[in-house]
């Protein structure tokens, strides 16, 4: 007969093992319920962390390590990997340091340039723009972006701004060089990337490249003293008037270069970049992210919508950036076979709608979606590490301690921050749309705009809620909720004000842009004699084939969105104007109005005593400027 024994073959655990896996799973359990994001949050805050920590040791050593000397470690570390690869032309980490090296050969032999100096670049993008970038950062210049969607006026603002001794262009924008010669400042120096010129007093550059020697000019020339002095100026889009050049530090680009790291991608990756190499998403979180990690990065002239996924399987694309509508231009394109057979597994950018998050995502496949926000020239920055559909990011008091920062109430009928009777500014409530506002510190610093103080003073406010503070103001509105998820919720100049209320031209569009005949809505608000604020328009643009159902739009608006924020006027448009960086353009749309003697497009009007939106006539037009007709 057997004993116990034969009933335990193993060793009776001792009696508190039973209750500390209770405890660890109640834990575990209590983990997930109340703090659900808590390791996606410490993975992300290590990360940020550990590169501060970085920047920090080298610092300590006394040793300044920008980007531009990464890309030369690299250069000698893995001569022969493809760093860019353009219509097809692999370009190695190897061939971009040689050639940058003959254009700093160029004009150090030229003799004009000196360290700190500035050279604007107006080129699209091609190789040549980062060879020129890269060889003129060689020599310790700070290089000026130039948007080449700018023309005339705008552009000459742009280049006096920026006090440049050099303006370098692209050959294939010289018929924009042309309309702005004559008067362009005579102390700056015109260099074309061609062999020969038709232009009095105007330099090829093309021809000096290729005969210049390929040794690397002295590494002095180069050296950073300081993470905060300047090293590019990256103009803003300017939706709402003439651009303005913020200044861009090394401490700015490194940040800026750790952003694909940080969501993830690795020296394996192949970063497909579409956007405009002027813009600081393609330059530093494209460019500088590929150098930051080691990768490769597929270079196209101009984003296509039509063949962007061909060129990300034929290039075995991992990692596309977007900005503004690209995304929605993708889910626009005729459906396809097999679009889902791709290799792409990140999408980082900013500016994607909810819906269209969700259909690319179902349509495009398992692609992490990373948007961020982030101004230019600003301090501050959010990252969405969880895929949350349609938040900018996620805070927490950690964060929060590192980049300290700010919701405050607002007043858009005056256009500035609400002050109490103490004045001091006031926060709002989770849930609530507030102005982003990021403290300005030594940690955080705010560094303006070039050749323009009143600018750089007119983005800060003081005595925000104590004597002597500082904050940069973003001019956005955000909505933080309960889960400390941050969403954009608008800018304050797209913001306007009609019968009391505040009207987000986001959420206007988003409710109009549902109906199956609408591709796109640009909302705006207009101003009516005799009226307070600006009321609500929209230009609408209708999907091929389609016609404008008036009745289901006033169906559509008047159900889901406030009275106040119906659109009063509607236009119809065969194609909507937008800025370099896929943001609508607003500006010439305000001043135009809801004018039908002026305004070919159609127009219509909301009545309310029809309940219908009708045609808007040169005879109703009066009739509402002449206050007969109740808005």
């Amino acid at each position: 007969m057997g004993g116990w024994d034969d009933f335990y073959p193993l060793p009776m655990l001792p009696s508190w093992v039973p209750g500390a896996a209770a405890g660890i799973v109640s834990l575990h359990l209590i983990q997930k319920l109340l703090f659900p994001y808590f390791w996606a949050d410490l993975r992300y805050l290590l990360k940020v962390l550990v590169y501060g920590l970085r920047v920090e040791m080298y610092r300590l050593q006394g040793r300044i390590v920008t980007v531009l000397d990464k890309f030369v470690k690299l250069a000698e570390k893995q001569p022969h990997k493809p760093f860019l690869i353009y219509e097809g032309k692999v370009h190695t980490y190897w061939d971009v340091d040689r050639r940058s090296n003959r254009v700093a050969q160029v004009f150090l032999h030229h003799g004009a340039l000196k360290k700190g100096d500035t050279v604007a670049l107006l080129m699209g993008n091609e190789p040549d723009f980062i060879h020129v970038w890269f060889g003129l950062a060689k020599l310790g210049c700070v290089v000026a972006f130039l948007n080449f969607n700018v023309r005339s006026r705008s552009l000459l603002h742009c280049v006096s701004s920026c006090g440049p001794k050099i303006l370098v262009v692209g050959a294939d924008l010289l018929g924009t060089l042309e309309e702005i010669l004559p008067n362009l400042q005579k102390d700056v120096s015109v260099w074309i990337m061609t062999k020969d010129s038709t232009f009095p007093s105007v330099h090829t550059l093309l021809d000096k490249i290729e005969a210049a020697s390929e040794d690397p000019v002295p590494v002095n020339r180069r050296s950073a003293n300081n993470l905060k002095s300047s090293v590019l100026y990256i103009f803003t889009s300017g939706t709402t008037g003439l651009p303005k050049a913020a200044v861009i530090s090394h401490m700015q680009v490194l940040k800026g270069a750790a952003g694909l790291w940080a969501f993830g991608a690795t020296a394996e990756d192949i970063i497909y970049i579409t956007l405009p190499l002027y813009h600081s998403a393609a330059s530093l979180l494209g460019i500088g992210g590929c150098i930051e990690l080691g990768a490769t990065c597929v270079l196209k002239k101009k984003f296509s919508a039509s063949q962007f996924w061909s060129d990300c399987k034929k290039y075995n694309v991992t990692v596309i950036q977007y900005i503004g509508e690209l995304c929605r231009y993708l889910c626009s394109q005729p459906v396809k076979e097999g679009e889902k057979n791709h290799k792409v597994r990140l999408a980082v950018g900013n500016g994607v709608r909810n819906d269209v998050w969700r259909e690319f995502l179902d349509r495009f496949g398992a692609v992490k979606i990373c948007e961020f926000y982030g101004a230019t020239e600003g301090n501050i920055c959010f990252m969405n590490h969880t895929g949350k559909i349609g938040s900018v990011g996620r805070t927490n008091f950690f964060y929060k301690l590192f980049f300290p920062f700010d919701l405050i109430k607002y007043d858009f009928q005056k256009d500035e921050p609400i002050r109490n009777k103490h004045g001091w500014c006031e926060k709002v409530k989770k849930g609530e749309a507030g102005l982003l506002i990021s403290k300005v510190n030594a940690k955080n610093p705010f560094f303006g705009y070039a050749g323009n103080k009143r600018h750089t003073e007119k983005k800060l406010l003081c005595e925000v809620f104590n004597k002597g503070d500082l904050y940069f103001n973003t001019g956005d509105l955000m909505v933080q909720d309960h889960e400390n998820f941050l969403y954009f919720w608008d800018r304050i100049g797209d913001t306007f004000r009609w019968k009391g209320e505040n009207v987000a031209t986001t959420e206007v569009s988003d409710i109009i842009v549902m109906l199956d005949f609408i591709q796109e809505a640009n909302v705006y608000g207009v101003s009516v004699p005799d009226h307070e604020g600006r009321a609500g328009m929209a230009s609408l643009i209708l999907k091929q084939n389609t016609s404008l159902d008036l009745e289901q739009m006033y169906k559509q608006v008047v159900t889901y969105l406030p009275s106040y924020a119906c659109p009063l006027f509607l236009r119809v448009q065969e194609k909507m104007e937008m800025t370099g960086t896929f943001k609508q353009q607003k500006f010439r749309l305000v001043d135009e109005g809801f004018n039908p003697s002026t305004i070919t497009d159609p127009l219509y009007f909301l009545d309310n005593s029809k309940k219908a939106y009708v045609l808007l006539t040169e005879e109703v037009h009066e009739m509402i400027l002449s206050g007969k007709m109740k808005l």
